[in-house]
């Protein structure tokens, strides 16, 4: 929408010619006009054929509304301006001219919607898109040397973007940053266990050691992403998907082995999640993670006389208790969730994930006597 409402002003100076109140009234209804129908034209394009097609239509509505201003305010209106490019009284040539710019400045605006982008903090659908393409250097470095964390990377994207579209918030920007949320793993893949081919080097670690070591992904994941000059708002993702959480499994490890430890020691540095986005993003990561570690396919299925099955009460019961660990945790202080977003958020997992942790069991093939 600003980019067609420059355009609308650049352009305008070729009709309004004049400092007259009212040909000055003329150019802000113009850049209003075509702020709003911009907005609405444009919003949601999701690929560049999309945005040209779509450009060029803005380009033919803006020069038949002013065609029709020049024709209400007769001749004399920009004659002396035009007199250099086209024929006095060349109703199609001045047509043609009028669209040439619209197209042109508008193309141009969009060329350089990057350096908006960036001022401002806002992220448009094709910067999104084209960040979140699998050949991007850091997805691509991902898949070969981390798979595991790239496939559960791949997973956290269908959760969130399914619980986004439920609470009407950008299924766009949540991809992208699931995408990019444990990108730091790349520096140590072998440290983290769906990386790891059987082996648990944490074993021979020290609970201290092992600590330090997957907290530390936090940090070499903004790193890359401030070298591969990542958007802000992607960043975010990864500064704040664990928030000040802490590595529970390892301290009671250090405990248990009679170490002298502080809790403390054993957290993420933050910060908690600022926006609803990044909040999401803690939930789903950490339902994920313990759905994967409680062997839901192993689960076996009640019986047709229970109501629901194993299964399903045991993922029910994980995202019940992660829920309310983050609540417990003042996870959430300054994210404005409400019980009824939690609820769904909730009700949307436990479905998605049933569907991706169904039986495969099939009934036995009988044959007829």
């Amino acid at each position: 929408a600003f980019c067609i409402a420059m355009m609308a002003t650049g352009s305008g100076v070729f009709v309004i010619t004049s400092q007259a109140v009212s040909h000055q009234i003329i150019l802000m209804v113009l850049a209003v006009f075509a702020s709003i129908v911009g907005f609405y034209v444009m919003r949601n394009s999701e690929s560049r054929r999309q945005v040209t097609r779509r450009i060029l239509f803005m380009a033919l509505l803006m020069t038949i509304l002013k065609m029709t201003i020049r024709a209400v305010q007769g001749p004399p209106f920009v004659r002396d301006n035009f007199r250099l490019f086209i024929p006095l009284g060349e109703f199609w040539q001045e047509a043609g001219l009028f669209f040439f710019y619209e197209a042109i400045i508008t193309h141009i605006m969009m060329m350089i919607l990057q350096y908006f982008e960036e001022y401002l903090g806002t992220l448009s659908i094709l910067s999104i898109r084209e960040i979140s393409h699998p050949s991007s250097p850091l997805l691509r470095d991902l898949q070969r040397h981390a798979p595991g964390t790239y496939q559960h990377c791949l997973t956290i994207a269908t959760l969130i973007e399914a619980v986004g579209i439920k609470l009407g918030m950008d299924s766009n920007l949540l991809r992208a940053g699931a995408y990019y949320h444990d990108i730091g793993k790349l520096r140590k893949p072998q440290y983290f266990v769906e990386n790891q081919g059987g082996v648990n080097v944490h074993d021979e670690m020290s609970p201290m050691l092992s600590s330090m070591t997957i907290i530390s992904h936090v940090k070499d994941g903004l790193e890359l992403a401030w070298e591969a000059k990542l958007p802000q708002r992607i960043r975010d993702f990864i500064a704040e998907h664990h928030g000040t959480t802490c590595t529970r499994y390892f301290y009671n490890k250090a405990v248990s082995l009679g170490e002298n430890v502080e809790w403390a020691s054993f957290c993420y540095p933050g910060p908690k999640p600022q926006t609803r986005e990044t909040a999401l993003l803690m939930i789903v990561d950490s339902v994920e993670a313990a759905v994967r570690a409680a062997n839901i396919r192993e689960i076996e299925d009640a019986d047709k006389n229970r109501e629901k099955s194993k299964r399903v009460s045991a993922i029910e019961k994980i995202v019940n208790q992660v829920v309310t660990s983050k609540i417990n945790e003042n996870q959430f202080d300054d994210v404005n969730f409400t019980l009824k977003d939690l609820t769904l958020i909730k009700e949307t997992l436990i479905s998605v994930l049933t569907s991706m942790y169904h039986s495969r069991k099939v009934k036995k093939i009988e044959k007829k006597k």
